[in-house]
């Protein structure tokens, strides 16, 4: 069996970083690398069924690790790749409407639409502003069930005195 060739310059530095990352892929592979690097004798197979991890995915971290260092551990994956606006941009977008719907106005989902459109520069589906709207706690506010300046007792009054139909 061909003696696998050295992966790490400073390996204190990779122990270092199993200590204080608390991501699981990044530990994952940072394992990877010193057990490659700390037991020679240790095929990629059994590296990856310490680490859970195929062989050819062992085989794959310490190439990278060699050609980019601890920049290759990185987990890069998640968050918003395909978003029209920043999270600001949509919460400066709502604030708009939040006013005008906490004046008594109707704030309807088309009016948004509209405005998110315009901000966008091209057309978006009702989901899309329903996803924008819980994301940013935008609740539908709908109007109280009587008027403000109504009063239960002339009301009853003009029951009672009113003809029925």
């Amino acid at each position: 069996m061909p003696k696998r060739k050295k992966i790490c310059k400073n390996i204190e530095e990779v122990k270092q970083a199993m200590e204080n990352t608390e991501n699981k892929n990044e530990y994952r592979k940072l394992q990877c690398i010193y057990l490659g690097d700390t037991k020679p004798k240790m095929s990629a197979f059994e590296i990856g069924e310490v680490t859970q991890y195929s062989e050819s995915s062992v085989k794959r971290i310490h190439s990278d690790f060699r050609k980019s260092g601890m920049e290759s551990i990185s987990d890069t994956r998640g968050g918003r790749q395909r978003a029209y606006l920043s999270l600001e941009e949509e919460e400066k977008l709502l604030s708009e409407f939040g006013e005008i719907s906490s004046s008594g106005e109707l704030c309807e989902i088309s009016r948004i639409k509209t405005a998110y459109e315009e901000k966008v520069g091209k057309q978006v589906d009702a989901s899309t502003i329903y996803r924008v709207m819980a994301r940013h706690d935008f609740r539908k506010i709908v109007p109280y069930q009587r008027h403000k300046k109504g009063d239960a007792v002339e009301q009853e009054e003009f029951k009672k005195t009113s003809k029925t139909l």
